[in-house]
């Protein structure tokens, strides 16, 4: 790897991780290019360089984290059980507490919640014996919509929570209530 990428790298590094900690400190909407270039020692025109705005920063900063959550869904093997994967999701999320915690308590938490969410019903929609959406029901429909908001309320939950139970409870936990949902032989309606 060349310098040059180097300096690249540690640069976007810099700059995801300044406004992961502005996005602590205050709302998203009042962070400015300015804090961000300040707070990664960078020069605003380095910034954009990388990212047309902070939204955009933002978007790429949280597609990042959806894409590796996926890559981890994607390379686990199929007959995984829902608390194995739970175990890798909530292992995910403390390992990266510092950016889920702060985009969930943001204003962008509301961007990032929706993502988050589409990324859960995809995952769920897969665990379904035919594999994808020619096979689901209306019913079923329903079931995963309900429990990807679960989901993603739990999660949120137990990042606003300071993390009251570690990963492996938090797999057990979630993983027993969507077995229980979504192999059961009769719908939850």
């Amino acid at each position: 790897m060349s310098k040059i990428d180097r300096r690249i790298r540690k640069s976007q590094e810099a700059i995801k991780m300044a406004v992961i900690e502005l996005m602590i400190e205050k709302k998203f909407d009042q962070i400015t290019i300015q804090d961000i270039s300040d707070r990664a020692d960078v020069s605003r025109r380095t910034i954009y360089l990388h990212y047309m705005d902070k939204f955009d920063l933002l978007d790429k900063l949280i597609k990042e984290h959806i894409d590796e959550m996926r890559d981890i869904c994607d390379t686990t093997v199929d007959d995984v059980d829902y608390t194995d994967m739970g175990l890798l999701w909530f292992e995910y999320f403390e390992s990266h507490y510092l950016f889920f915690s702060a985009v969930l308590a943001s204003k962008g938490g509301s961007f990032f919640r929706d993502r988050f969410l589409k990324f859960f019903l995809q995952e769920l929609e897969k665990k379904e014996p035919e594999g994808g959406n020619q096979g689901i029901t209306d019913g079923e429909h329903v079931d995963i919509q309900f429990l990807g908001a679960a989901i993603v309320g739990v999660v949120e939950w137990w990042f606003k929570n300071g993390k009251p139970h570690p990963p492996s409870f938090m797999a057990g936990r979630l993983g027993s209530l969507l077995e229980r949902n979504l192999e059961a032989d009769l719908p939850l309606a």
